[in-house]
């Protein structure tokens, strides 16, 4: 039978309770809205960032009255695939386990086609998909039956975007990892999904929002940009986005796996 989430629930009692994860990218935006959603639902987080330290020692104090269930910030550049086998590894020592990974860390790209070149191809490929990809196989290894895991896709792999393709590339090969794992990965228990975000209020969107945008709609403020291509006329929240990831985590999604929940706003 599935979990109601009530206002009664706390993190004492939440349907995370006594569950252990690991967020990657989880100091900043998105990830750190995950963080707060998880540990909110009664879970034992470890964050993982790349560069942020500063911004994931903060989220370790902000939570840390709260039951002390952030176990710790660990820093990792996950597209290198021994150090992301090292900080799942170094995350189940901590936590004495892996019941669930949120693999959130990702980076943007725009560029012609004309200027891509096998430097940003390795970059954007190393992260998106392949420290996704190598965090999962060591999750994986660790995790017993009744394991979640979400990775990241991006709306952007159903929208035509100028000088997106790299990205949205990289992107489309998580919703393929996600789709074409599931079989393997029920033969042990365990889920697997991803989530795909539309625009949202981070620093990400703020730094590249225009490019979203058609060429003739740029001169356009933003606010109506986004009014013009989002049914709720605005940016999600992360918090928005960390919802549906604590959906797909939740006894309430059981049945589940290999699929790509768009959060995206109707476009």
């Amino acid at each position: 039978m599935a979990l109601e989430r009530t206002e009664e629930m706390t993190t004492a009692n939440g349907w995370l309770a006594g569950k252990k994860a690991l967020v990657t990218g989880g100091s900043r935006g998105i990830g750190a809205a995950v963080v707060r959603r998880l540990v909110d639902e009664g879970a034992t987080v470890v964050i993982n960032y790349r560069a942020s330290a500063d911004a994931a020692e903060a989220l370790v104090k902000e939570l840390d009255g709260d039951g002390g269930r952030v176990a710790a910030a660990l820093q990792a550049d996950v597209s290198d695939p021994a150090a992301a086998k090292d900080l799942v590894e170094r995350a189940v020592a901590t936590l004495g386990g892996l019941d669930v990974l949120v693999s959130n860390a990702g980076l943007e790209h725009f560029g012609s086609l004309e200027s891509i070149t096998v430097a940003d191809y390795e970059r954007v490929f190393g992260v998106n998909v392949g420290g996704q990809l190598f965090t999962t196989q060591a999750a994986v290894a660790a995790m017993g039956a009744g394991g979640r895991i979400v990775l990241t896709s991006s709306v952007s792999v159903r929208m035509a975007v100028l000088e997106h393709s790299l990205y949205a590339a990289s992107k489309a090969a998580v919703s393929a990892l996600v789709l074409n794992l599931a079989p393997e990965l029920a033969a042990r228990g365990i889920a697997i999904n991803a989530i795909a975000p539309g625009g949202t209020r981070t620093d990400m969107a703020a730094e590249n929002g225009l490019h979203y945008m058609p060429p003739a709609l740029k001169d356009l403020p933003f606010d109506t940009l986004i009014k013009m291509s989002s049914a709720w006329g605005r940016l999600a929240e992360p918090e928005e986005i960390a919802a549906a990831v604590a959906f797909l985590v939740s006894p309430d999604a059981s049945y589940i796996t290999g699929s790509t929940l768009f959060a995206e706003a109707g476009r």
